[in-house]
């Protein structure tokens, strides 16, 4: 609720208006060590989520990491996302398309960015309203990642809406020993050039305190740094749509 209130009353501050969406987990699967904290799982979790929908009136994006989450997910929020490791897991994408609603797919590291059409084709055979593709990073050796910003352009011919996630794009996976590490000094830079490039969105990762959040603290940004941003990649947007 608190990332959530200094969300809003930064966007209030722009020029232009902005379409934004919050994504919270319920659950995060997806961990370094057995022992990092998961999230407060998918009854309480959804129920927070939908929250934070009524109280900024917000669309709501969150993660689903098995079949059986989809139709329970669909119910709160209004998009649904599929993490990058399982951007080829069938059954999975099946359930989130016949949920409706529109499905974000995080492109998995190991992916090439044409690859990912398998992706929508599922999803769009099980009857997702809408398919979003989302770069994050492509793995480069051990404990790091690149950004090729040409994936952008090649999925932007898969699907009508490509985001760039600014934040996971800058971890270094298990660099940390039991977390995951990060360059989040870059985030600013990063966001820049996605919205120079053409991007249609931005998935930012951000904390009212980065060092003390629970998930990705490496690459988490604060509101400062977030108000820099949006100014910032507002004034060298190049997007295709409107929002």
């Amino acid at each position: 609720m608190k990332t959530a209130e200094f969300v809003s009353r930064i966007l209030k501050e722009l020029d232009r208006p902005v379409r934004w969406i919050f994504k919270g987990s319920f659950t995060k699967d997806n961990r370094t060590s057995r022992e990092s904290y998961r999230g407060p799982g998918l009854e309480k979790g959804l129920a927070i989520l939908e929250e934070v929908s009524r109280e900024f009136k917000v669309e709501v994006l969150t993660d689903i990491h098995s079949p059986d989450q989809a139709a329970a997910a669909a119910q709160a929020v209004q998009i649904l996302q599929i993490p990058a490791f399982l951007c080829r897991q069938t059954s999975l994408l099946e359930a989130a398309g016949a949920t409706g609603r529109t499905v974000n797919v995080k492109k998995g590291q190991f992916m090439a960015p044409t690859n990912m059409q398998g992706a929508v084709d599922k999803l769009e055979a099980a009857g997702a309203s809408r398919v979003w593709l989302t770069e994050r990073g492509t793995f480069f050796g051990y404990g790091d990642l690149v950004v090729d910003l040409r994936s952008l352009s090649v999925m932007a011919g898969l699907v009508n809406t490509v985001v760039l996630d600014v934040t996971h794009s800058l971890q270094r996976p298990g660099a940390a020993g039991a977390v995951t590490g990060g360059h989040r000094e870059y985030a600013v830079s990063l966001a820049r050039a996605g919205a120079a490039w053409g991007v249609d969105g931005l998935f930012i990762e951000a904390h009212p305190s980065p060092d003390d959040a629970l998930s990705d603290s490496a690459t988490m940004v604060d509101a400062e740094t977030l108000r820099t941003m949006l100014k910032d990649a507002l004034e060298h947007w190049r997007g295709r749509h409107d929002t």
